[in-house]
């Protein structure tokens, strides 16, 4: 018990702080402190320095023009996804006399020539037909021979006083008759020749061979409801065209005779020169549209009908040798007090450019000075920019 005042008393004078001493847990808060204090004004100049925050921007490449199909520089000003047709459109070959199919000689894709044979038809009656009617040549040649002896005759004794002139008209009549007969048997002769021939049908003209429209065995006949007398169908390959709709609001950028391009969905690497040859002489009202049809200069074995393609209408541009117009989204090109400038991202940061602006194609407008091939230009509407602001690109 004598010991419990003493022990009390070393205890309290361990907890007692001597004055001016600080402790130690509150001089390491204070460094942390200070540390982040630091950092925060470190962080906020560079923040300062470099223009703040990135901003989001839409971007487009400047392009330049290389040399198209025909080996000129042109500008796309229009461009649509339409099809390749024949300019003759399709030509059914039908019959022209009944009969059953017998075989057919071609099979679809095969070019064929004028006058090729197509289909054959079973031609066992015409050509009886044409044997009978020979026959009947030789008998009325026949009788005419024997009418003209007996009008000769007749003429011969009428000189005698023997024959009266009643018998030689009558003699007379018989002659002319069966000269009448020959020619009609001839005529009839010629007509069974015609159908004879019209059980093999031919192409008309060049083309290709798109589809057989009847079996063999089948009895065709000519005319009927819908084609029904229809065994081919076939195109004309020497003169495909492109064939495109645009909206009457474009209709000012296309011209004849102005030059395309023709580009096959199935085939994009092949470029095909074209121009424009026909224009529709209306507008669809409904759907506010207008036809436009290019023909294709040099078509080949890769086209055929029916193939969707890109047609592109051009506008020829001349520039100095050597060099292909540098154009530039519309959108790209601004202007201000102190003229007309792009904002030209570089390394992350945009850069007011100045510049001088052609000729407009379009969507794109040609920069005689300024650009360069493919600088990559602030398009559409951007948030206020400064020389040097760091943007962030989503183009």
């Amino acid at each position: 018990m004598t010991d419990t005042p003493s022990r009390l008393s070393e205890n309290l004078k361990a907890l007692r702080l001597e004055r001016g001493t600080a402790p130690a847990p509150r001089s390491w808060r204070r460094w942390i402190v200070g540390g982040i204090v630091a950092l925060a004004i470190v962080i906020a100049l560079v923040a300062r320095l470099k223009g703040g925050a990135p901003v989001p921007v839409e971007t487009a490449r400047v392009t330049t023009v290389a040399p198209d199909a025909r080996g000129l520089l042109a500008v796309p000003v229009l461009a649509g996804s339409g099809y390749v047709v024949s300019a003759d459109r399709y030509v059914s070959i039908g019959v022209r006399v009944p009969g059953r199919i017998d075989r057919y000689l071609v099979e679809e894709g095969a070019h064929v020539k004028t006058g090729d044979a197509l289909v054959q038809l079973d031609a066992r009656d015409y050509v009886a037909a044409v044997a009978r009617l020979e026959a009947a040549i030789a008998s009325a040649r026949a009788q005419a021979e024997l009418k003209s002896k007996q009008l000769g005759r007749a003429r011969t004794l009428a000189g005698s006083k023997v024959v009266g002139k009643n018998e030689l008209d009558v003699r007379q009549a018989d002659a002319h008759a069966g000269d009448a007969a020959v020619r009609q048997a001839e005529a009839e002769l010629d007509s069974a020749k015609v159908n004879l021939e019209y059980t093999t049908l031919r192409a008309p003209r060049n083309g290709v061979i798109l589809a057989k429209l009847k079996e063999v065995g089948e009895i065709a006949v000519p005319g009927g409801f819908s084609g029904s007398g229809d065994l081919i169908r076939m195109a004309n390959l020497e003169d495909l065209r492109g064939q495109v709709d645009v909206t009457e609001s474009e209709l000012a950028k296309v011209r004849m005779q102005q030059p395309a391009q023709v580009v096959p969905d199935a085939y994009p690497d092949h470029k095909y020169a074209a121009k424009v040859v026909k224009l529709d002489p209306q507008v669809d009202r409904q759907k506010g549209t207008f036809r436009i049809e290019v023909q294709i200069e040099q078509p080949d074995d890769f086209l055929w009908p029916d193939m969707s393609a890109r047609i592109t209408f051009l506008e020829d541009v001349e520039t100095p040798a050597g060099a292909g117009p540098v154009l530039a989204p519309k959108s790209a090109v601004r202007s201000d007090d102190a003229g007309t400038f792009a904002w030209v991202v570089r390394e992350g940061r945009a850069h007011r450019v100045a510049l001088t602006a052609g000729r407009e194609f379009g969507e794109q407008v040609q920069i005689d000075a300024g650009l360069t091939a493919d600088d990559t230009v602030v398009v559409g509407t951007p948030p206020p920019l400064t020389d040097g602001r760091a943007v962030a690109t989503k183009g």
